[in-house]
């Protein structure tokens, strides 16, 4: 799916499968037919940097611009994440923060969440909307209650490069951090102990996870150009990696019933994979 002119940072499928949504360097969001890869309508205009700096809100069906920006980070917004009930964004930044805001309003929601030390690089909604887990160029994981914005335990501080992606299991009992360190690491979203050894196939940072929606695989992208597949229960690496992008893959999502995997590069190009 070609028709952005930078790379393009974040992909997701609509509730449906019908639609796929990419942000881009180039400003924009595209809208795509996800069966056909056709692009639909004209590109979302509004943003005055690449997609993952400001926060908008857009209406999927004409692409219109919702109200004006959410500002409220004083840097870059480099992650966003709804909640399971669409009601709320979390959104972390550059400036080491964690922002909630009310979808309905645009306001932000009580007071910013801080603790880490670095940029906050990915941040994660469980999918009971109970809990926000973020990962940091500070190389940690936190995990905070997404109601009172208060720290829950200790940073998950095993790693060994900066936690650039993060994905919670559908049944909120694992969390997954891809690392500047060419793994993958799986913990326990209770007690934040690690589970098992790191995944280590990937020739470079791994810049992207989703788990499927049954919980049973993950799906990895890659700066070495290519998105692999994982056994969640044995760790265990699936067939061949998936090779086409001339780009690192800076993001990966799985369609609503796990049959399909949408990924998004630097080679400014979309592509869909069968994921069986």
């Amino acid at each position: 799916l070609a028709g952005h002119n930078g790379s393009v940072n974040s992909v997701t499928f609509s509730p449906d499968g019908k639609r796929l949504a990419s942000g881009s360097d180039d400003s924009t969001i595209r809208m795509w037919d996800a069966e056909t890869g056709a692009v639909i309508g004209e590109p979302l205009t509004g943003h005055y940097d690449s997609v993952n700096s400001t926060i908008r809100m857009w209406d999927a069906v004409t692409g219109a611009a919702i109200g004006e920006p959410l500002a409220g980070h004083d840097d870059c917004v480099i992650s966003l994440a709804f909640s399971p009930d669409g009601k709320r964004i979390a959104s972390g930044s550059e400036y080491s923060t964690i922002r909630m805001w009310d979808v309905k309003t645009g306001a932000t929601i009580g007071k910013p969440f801080e603790g880490h030390n670095g940029s906050v690089d990915s941040v994660a909604l469980s999918w009971n909307g109970k809990r926000i887990a973020s990962g940091s160029s500070d190389k940690t994981i936190r995990m905070w209650d997404a109601e009172t914005g208060a720290a829950i335990g200790k940073p998950f501080a095993e790693h060994h490069g900066r936690v650039i992606s993060l994905a919670f299991s559908p049944d909120c009992k694992r969390i997954t951090s891809g690392l500047s360190d060419k793994t993958i690491q799986m913990w326990d979203a209770e007690t934040g102990a690690a589970i098992g050894e790191p995944l280590a196939r990937h020739d470079d940072w791994v810049k992207s996870l989703a788990f499927s929606p049954d919980g049973k695989h993950i799906a990895s992208g890659s700066e070495d150009s290519t998105i692999r597949m994982w056994d969640v229960k044995t760790g265990a690496a699936i067939g061949q990696p998936f090779e086409g992008h001339d780009g690192s893959v800076d993001s990966v999502a799985f369609s609503w019933n796990g049959k399909r995997i949408a990924s998004g590069s630097s080679d400014k190009t979309i592509r869909i994979w069968n994921a069986d």
